[in-house]
C-alpha cells in the first residue's frame, strides 16, 4: 500500500476515531488522551507477543501509560462532581 504524502502515512499509523460524547474541552482533551493511550498499548502488546519485548517490560510500560491516562482524568476533572452551592 503506498501512500501519497506523511499525512496519509500518519492517519493511517494514529487514527482517530470521532467523539460522540458531551463536547466540552475537556472531555475532548481526555479523549484524545484515551485514544493515545489504547494505541500505546496495542503497540506494546504487539511487541511483546513477538518476542521484542519482555512480559515484564510491557507491563511495567503499560502501567506507566496508566498512571498517566489517571493523572490526565485527575487534572481534567473527568467524572468529579460538580461543587455545590449551600
Amino acid at each position: 500500500m503506498a501512500y501519497s504524502n506523511e499525512s496519509d502515512k500518519d492517519k493511517f499509523l494514529h487514527p482517530h476515531a470521532r467523539y460522540y460524547g458531551q463536547v466540552k474541552p475537556e472531555n475532548l482533551v481526555f479523549n484524545a488522551n484515551l485514544q493515545e493511550f489504547t494505541q500505546k498499548v496495542g503497540y506494546i502488546t504487539s511487541l511483546e507477543t513477538s518476542g521484542k519485548l519482555s512480559p515484564q517490560d510491557a507491563y511495567q510500560q503499560i502501567k506507566a501509560l496508566w498512571k498517566q491516562l489517571k493523572h490526565s482524568k485527575k487534572e481534567l476533572e473527568i467524572g468529579q462532581e460538580p461543587p455545590t452551592s449551600a
